[in-house]
């Protein structure tokens, strides 16, 4: 892919669900030439991840994988295994998120291929690391957001620990590692052409993603719990129901906070002491909340998004994915891509580089779609 910043970089992708697949689609977004390997038959897990379905494909699974090419290898089979080393030492990166050790037994982890290919950029990602008692458990999403705090902060104070609805610590980790990876190939660069391992745990990059809730327990001690849609810091920074629909309003600082007062009709409570600055909005906030729904259930909630967003209050509907995809088209952003030869649609990559082309959409591969290519290539 000409005019790519990864352009000419071969990663060798053994990873399958989603925290590894999603850092090589990056990669392969930014011009790289990703090659999935996957179990003969199955493949990868997420393929059969549905309903949804496009034909005999689970959406679940084009959600981390366009852009790649497919060959399928039994690491278990020594003909096999021969093609898997000879696609790592190819490789410039290599990506995996096996159980750790298992790569190991496979004569396919770090110490074994950087002494045949030291340029190699190893990226490993495991659920709780790769050391000590963590190394043998398992680890999914839903595991990692209830045991590392994210489902006890999250939902309504008086309701049930509530996951996000996406699986957001594997998007985290992903990203993580797609940084890692990309500052090893930078130091490579400048470091004689050698390459090092990266290595990410899902439970690190949660515990990450607690950002202020984790600094607020380790500076003050303090053990957040839940605030349905209330911000623990600020106020007013939550959901309010008008007439008809409920809409979030987020006014971040005193100033959008008078802002607010004066476009809804309520000047009064600028100067009531109870909320004339943030702390002391946020310790009054259920009373601020009462006197704010008061006045918006008065109006339709387009009329008040239309008046606030006019003062530049951060405000908005709480839209479904539809209706998310319907504003970004509004917006003038262009953010779905299609392939024109087969009608496969789906998310382009959100990163716009003003020196590169995008990468053109393509269907994610089926299962060993280009495993004699890839073997033919190989063995030149």
């Amino acid at each position: 892919m000409e005019n790519q910043p990864l352009d000419g970089l071969i990663v060798a992708d053994f990873a399958r669900i989603l925290a590894g697949p999603l850092v090589t689609q990056n990669l392969a977004d930014l011009g790289a030439r990703v090659i999935k390997v996957e179990r003969p038959g199955t493949g990868d897990d997420t393929r059969s991840w549905g309903p949804p379905f496009r034909g005999d494909m689970a959406t679940y699974f084009t959600a981390f994988n366009r852009g790649k090419e497919s060959i399928a290898l039994d690491l278990k089979d020594p003909e096999d295994l021969a093609v898997a080393r000879r696609l790592a030492e190819r490789a410039d990166v290599l990506v995996e998120n096996f159980r750790p050790g298992l790569m190991d037994g496979f004569g396919l982890g770090y110490e074994s291929l950087a002494s045949s290919c030291p340029k190699l950029v190893y990226c490993s990602i495991s659920a709780f690391g790769d050391q000590g008692e963590g190394a043998g458990l398992p680890g999914v999403d839903l595991l990692i957001q209830a045991m590392a705090g994210w489902m006890h902060v999250t939902g309504q104070a008086d309701g049930p620990p509530t996951k996000v609805g996406m699986a957001v610590v594997d998007v985290l980790a992903g990203m993580y590692a797609t940084s890692g990876v990309l500052a090893a190939l930078f130091q490579r660069a400048g470091n004689g052409g050698v390459g090092q391992r990266v290595h990410v745990s899902l439970y690190e990059a949660a515990l990450s993603g607690l950002i202020n809730l984790a600094s607020g327990h380790l500076l003050t001690g303090d053990d957040p719990h839940r605030n349905g849609n209330r911000h623990p810091s600020i106020a007013p920074y939550e959901l309010f129901h008008a007439a008809d629909r409920p809409f979030v309003l987020a006014a971040v600082n005193d100033s959008l906070f008078a802002r607010t007062c004066e476009a809804i009709g309520r000047p009064d409570l600028v100067d009531d002491p109870r909320f004339d600055t943030n702390p002391h909005r946020r310790i009054n906030v259920e009373d601020l909340a009462a006197e704010l729904e008061r006045t918006f259930r008065t109006r339709p909630a387009s009329e008040w998004v239309e008046l606030l967003r006019g003062e530049r209050v951060p405000v908005g509907d709480v839209n479904t994915v539809a209706e998310a995809f319907e504003l970004a088209d509004d917006l003038g952003l262009d953010v779905v891509g299609e392939d024109a030869a087969t009608g496969f649609r789906g998310l382009r990559s959100p990163i716009q580089l003003s020196a590169s082309t995008s990468v053109p959409l393509t269907v994610p591969p089926d299962i060993d779609a280009d495993g004699d290519s890839i073997r033919r290539w190989l063995e030149l």
